[in-house]
């Protein structure tokens, strides 16, 4: 984007520049009738909400209805009502997607096909497609008109969300018009960077990528060293499996996380910046540098922020997808163009970091909240959340649950709350909602733990997690039912570790290969209490030893698993039985001679002949022939064949 030519930038007067920013979007949105909001997030564009968004702007214009797609600020106010149709980075409610907003109207599951309705049914009479609003099944069916109507959102509290489910994420001047780089601009000329400190200090904000570590405490210690040259950088290497928050706030609100880093920059007394991102992450990436791009082009970014005469510049770095670089030391030595691998600490980044110099390193989800304690003050901020954990947190909630999607909490909210009431229960193997069938929440991806439901009234927060061995790490939730093994989902974890360690350490290098070992001689039924003691000191060991916290916390589902689930684990090892029936080599089907009718359905789909019997008589499993393909519970319409 070009800046605008009715915006004349002085670098002398930033805060009427940021005014002039707004006065333009009102003028240009006065006449504004109705905003079509489509969710652009990843999410929903692979479900095709960008072919929904191609023809809802095809019909609309068809049709004669005056619309805009983008906003031209450089021309002349068009005169007369108009709809405009935008989109928008992901709304959270992913289950329901493609979602369409259209004023207080959220549709769902919204298809090409549907879009003529919308056209003629809303925008044009102001009627309501009644079969594409959510309908909340614990509520007598109860068609939710929009947002705030429906359970998943009105249970959350979204600050650093909320704004990527309504802006345009490449309209930097629709930003700003929403008090975007007010922050930023005070903390550059109204704050020194000791007051810029002390305030996130009082804030109590935490870091959000897994350790929690006080983010004021980081920044005061960098700028405490003296260096002509200090950097800061954004860890948005996203890594764990089912965590996609980072990457959900860089698609839909990326300069919140570059005015997060400009008051960090100010806090520190640094002049360059780095965003680190996943490769995989192409629609962040894209974004996040048309984001950096627009900022240079307002002046907002470059050799004279907000006219201070001091320089900010910012550049955006793909990582190459390893787990590794999500770890500080080994980010650095990335961008350093080197392999990624942690380095032993002291010293810390913030005396010896990137290139030999002090630098700060926090993750998206800590950046986004910054802008808002300086803008609101740090009390404001301390009003939700707990006393040690104050503010919200994003969590990816996935697994066996109704509503899977990205939501914001409080920190204090309870699992049952977050897995009950946003997500709306658990389901189970045929995806019908159970009231009995939730069994675990794996919490913080691979270097979290298991939660039971002895811990679905446990609030969520750094402390409460880490008294039972869990921890938050970056936000990932997955919820289990109970036809899940627990020692699979370790085994799951610890194979995604043991592929990611890096091998610099002995320790991560053999230990996680050990673990791994030892948990698929457990699932093929040649466990012994043995193997149990040795699995159990490997993963201590493991723990205490490794060099970088990545590795410390590799055992952490192990441990949890053997913690919570020991009896389960017992049962493999012991009894050669999986109680959840998930281990082939453990499974022993049998058929129940009180319900098997004779019929032969399952003897004729066998395909090794295992099960013999006359018509009309009970059938028999030869269990050195059967290869537990399971053919013979699907063929059976009795329920007669079980334990497989």
């Amino acid at each position: 984007m070009n800046a605008p030519n009715a915006l004349k930038y002085n670098a002398a007067q930033p805060k009427e520049f940021l005014k002039e920013c707004a006065a333009l979007f009102r003028e240009k949105t006065k006449s504004m009738k109705k905003r079509i909001v489509v969710c652009a997030g990843t999410g929903c564009v692979a479900n095709g909400s960008l072919d929904v968004f191609d023809a809802l702007e095809k019909k609309i214009a068809a049709d004669g209805l005056n619309v805009h797609v983008t906003l031209d600020y450089e021309g002349e106010t068009r005169q007369g009502d108009f709809l405009r149709i935008s989109k928008s980075g992901c709304q959270g409610f992913c289950q329901a997607g493609p979602l369409v907003n259209i004023g207080d109207i959220l549709y769902t599951g919204v298809k090409v096909g549907d879009v003529d309705e919308i056209v003629e049914t809303t925008l044009k009479n102001g009627g309501i497609v009644e079969r594409l609003l959510y309908v909340d099944k614990h509520n007598k069916n109860r068609k939710c008109l929009g947002q705030k109507e429906i359970p998943f959102y009105q249970r959350q509290t979204r600050v650093s969300l909320k704004p990527c489910g309504l802006f345009d994420p490449e309209d930097i001047v629709e930003y700003v018009a929403h008090d975007g780089y007010e922050a930023a601009r005070r903390a550059w000329c109204e704050m020194t960077p000791e007051t810029v400190c002390e305030e996130i200090k009082v804030s109590g904000l935490r870091g959000r990528g897994g350790g929690g570590f006080p983010t004021g405490r980081k920044w005061e210690l960098t700028l405490k060293e003296k260096n002509d040259k200090k950097y800061v950088i954004c860890n948005a290497d996203e890594g764990d499996p089912g965590a996609f928050m980072d990457r959900s706030v860089m698609e839909g609100n990326p300069h919140c996380v570059i005015e997060g880093m400009m008051i960090a920059a100010r806090g520190i007394d640094a002049n360059e910046g780095y965003v680190y991102v996943r490769l995989e992450y192409p629609l962040a990436v894209q974004r996040v540098r048309k984001a950096v791009e627009d900022a240079v082009t307002f002046g907002i970014l470059g050799d004279n922020v907000f006219g201070t005469g001091r320089s900010f510049r910012l550049h955006v770095m793909e990582g190459a997808g390893a787990f590794v670089c999500g770890e500080e030391t080994a980010l650095m030595a990335s961008l350093e163009g080197q392999r990624g691998m942690p380095r032993p600490k002291p010293p810390f980044p913030a005396q010896s970091g990137l290139w030999g110099k002090p630098t700060v390193i926090n993750n998206v989800e800590t950046l986004a909240a910054v802008p808002y304690i300086i803008l609101q003050g740090a009390k404001k901020y301390r009003e939700v959340g707990t006393e040690g954990s104050p503010g919200t947190k994003t969590f990816a909630l996935t697994g066996h649950v109704v509503n899977t999607g990205l939501i914001e909490v409080p920190f204090g909210a309870t699992l049952r709350e977050i897995i009950f009431d946003i997500g709306g229960g658990v389901i189970d193997e045929k995806g019908e909602i159970a009231n009995n069938a939730f069994k675990a929440v794996q919490i913080g991806g691979p270097s979290g733990g298991c939660l039971t439901e002895k811990h679905l009234d446990l609030p969520l927060d750094f402390d409460s997690l880490r008294s039972v061995g869990a921890m938050v790490g970056s936000g990932g939730l997955v919820v289990m039912n109970k036809s899940t093994c627990m020692v699979q989902m370790a085994r799951f974890f610890m194979q995604f570790t043991q592929n990611e360690s890096c091998g610099k350490c002995l320790l991560c290098r053999e230990g996680t290969k050990q673990m791994l070992a030892l948990l698929d001689d457990v699932i093929e039924g040649n466990g012994s209490q043995q193997t149990l003691d040795i699995l159990d000191q490997v993963a201590t060991t493991v723990a205490k030893g490794s060099l970088c916290a990545l590795g410390k916390t590799a055992p952490n589902p192990v441990l949890s698993t053997l913690r919570h689930f020991r009896p389960e684990v017992e049962a493999h090892i012991f009894q050669k039985k999986c109680p959840s029936n998930q281990c082939k080599a453990l499974c022993k089907p049998e058929i129940l001679a009180d319900k098997c009718v004779g019929c032969t359905a399952c003897a004729r789909k066998c395909p090794v002949d295992a099960i013999s019997g006359e018509r009309k008589n009970v059938h028999v499993i030869d269990q050195d022939k059967c290869i537990k393909c399971g053919e013979c519970v699907k063929a059976c319409k009795f329920g007669a064949v079980v334990g497989i």
